[in-house]
């Protein structure tokens, strides 16, 4: 018998689940575009899109999704035969340098695989043998979503700084704004690209390009109109915001889940995800203390704070999903990025998520891990329970 019905829960790791404050922003009739109230409910968006990247330089504003995104910082700091290197650690990395390929660009891959992060050791091997320049600029993902791992950004810069390279760094946060700690000018970030539809709970359709001054003065000046980041960020009239018709909607849900994050405060949303995270990771591994569950990052340092994958025997994952979605209203994720696909999940805790929502989905995945009668020890809820018991 199923107990699905009510209202469902998804926990993919984005779309994240939509605030109802953010819903009803939407629920309205069309605005003016011309002027009067959405010219200045969009001027009121860059100065908190800002905050939260935590960064003085520009934002540019795209109707797309991620590879949007990823396609618009290209496009603006990449012609045909330039060299990007790439650090791959998970299947979004290489979506990324795919996308830079696509361009006419130059890719260079370091694959440190799906269950660590990027060794800095060895991106300084390769920027110090690269003494001719070649490398226009060092693209990461802050958090691969195929694989919850988290790189150390800061770290990287340093890097930079020590072997001398003068190349660009270009930050994936898709998956990691609004939830991890991100500091894009403390770090020394040039570029950050991040989408609506994650930490910053709004529908799918909006991606943002977040670029400093370093980065504004070596601009592709073939760059095409469309992907130009100069007129969104500086536009002398509304239109040039989105470069066309304005995603009118998706502004005013924006507007309302920033005000979301304000009230809040951005260093209690990253504690806020960061004990929900250590929470859901106890629950984890008091079940993996026997029988095949285990996280994909051992490691809890190098771990995401929006998004975690599980790994258990072939199949298992599959039939995890099935029985949480369809006999009790919980949406995990699909597994990505490891082999066999059908042995992993992922559960995204990004965005509007509260204590009471994790813990409940944690006992919904113990009634699965029963139901389909996959091996695990007992006592997760009670260590998830703990932590969010500790604060």
């Amino acid at each position: 018998m199923s107990l699905a019905q009510g209202r469902s829960y998804l926990a993919i790791p984005g779309p994240s689940i939509m605030p109802d404050a953010v819903l009803r922003a939407m629920h309205r009739a069309s605005p003016n575009i011309y002027e009067g109230e959405l010219h200045a409910l969009t001027d009121s968006l860059i100065p908190d899109l800002k905050a939260v990247a935590r960064t003085a330089g520009d934002v540019a504003i795209y109707i797309g999704n991620g590879h949007a995104a990823w396609e618009a910082s290209v496009a603006n700091l990449c012609k045909r035969g330039d060299t990007v290197l790439v650090l791959a650690t998970g299947r979004f990395g290489h979506g990324w340098a795919d996308m830079a390929r696509g361009l006419g660009v130059a890719v260079e891959v370091l694959d440190f695989g799906q269950t660590d992060a990027v060794d800095l050791d060895k991106v300084a091997e390769v920027l110090r043998a690269d003494t001719a320049g070649r490398i226009k600029a060092v693209m990461v993902c802050h958090t691969d979503t195929s694989t919850g791992v988290r790189n150390d950004v800061k770290g990287l810069r340093a890097t930079l700084d020590a072997t001398g390279h003068d190349g660009l760094l270009m930050v994936d946060c898709m998956a990691s704004l609004g939830c991890d700690t991100f500091e894009m000018d403390d770090w020394g970030v040039d570029v950050m690209v991040a989408g609506c539809q994650k930490g910053l709970m709004t529908p799918a359709g909006l991606a943002f390009v977040f670029f400093n001054a370093r980065a504004a003065g070596r601009q592709n000046a073939e760059v095409s109109s469309w992907w130009n980041w100069t007129p969104r960020a500086h536009p002398q009239m509304f239109f040039q915001y989105s470069n066309g018709t304005a995603p009118t909607h998706h502004l005013y849900g924006l507007r309302a889940a920033l005000d979301m994050i304000m009230a809040e405060g951005l260093e209690h949303v990253w504690a806020r995800h960061a004990t929900l995270s250590r929470a859901l990771w106890a629950a984890c591994e008091a079940w993996g203390a026997e029988g095949p569950l285990r996280l994909n990052i051992k490691d809890a340092a190098l771990r995401s704070h929006s998004v975690t994958s599980v790994g258990m025997g072939p199949g298992q994952g599959d039939a995890l999903r099935h029985w949480c979605e369809h006999q009790a209203g919980l949406t995990l994720g699909i597994g990505l990025g490891r082999e066999p696909a059908d042995a992993w999940f992922r559960i995204g805790h990004m965005g509007h998520v509260n204590a009471q929502m994790i813990l409940g989905c944690l006992a919904t995945i113990e009634a699965g891990l029963i139901a389909c009668d996959i091996p695990h020890a007992p006592g997760g809820i009670r260590a998830a329970a703990e932590v969010i018991a500790a604060g």
